[in-house]
């Protein structure tokens, strides 16, 4: 799957709020009521990554989850990236 430009990924963060482009990946940080809403949600998007065969770095901090996307065997960015903040994003609500 090729690197998508940073033009191209800018335009995209345009339909993704709260995502950032942060060196050669995606990342946005989610904020939730409780520690164990913070864990149901890194489950929910778990099991939406398996089943995509693509997985983002997750760091649990109490009550925030980090969600980094990035394609590692592309070095950056790709379709596969943005698919995976917009499930993410879907997995939060």
């Amino acid at each position: 799957m090729p690197l998508l430009s940073v033009d191209a990924i800018h335009s995209a963060l345009r339909n993704l709020p709260g995502w950032v482009l942060d060196g050669k990946a995606l990342v946005r940080q989610y904020t939730f009521a409780s520690f164990p809403d913070a864990i149901a949600f890194a489950t929910r998007l778990a099991f939406d990554a398996e089943a995509a065969d693509h997985h983002p770095d997750l760091l649990i901090s109490y009550r925030h989850v980090t969600v980094t996307w990035s394609t590692h065997s592309e070095g950056g960015v790709t379709e596969l990236d943005l698919a995976g903040a917009r499930a993410s994003d879907a997995a939060a609500r």
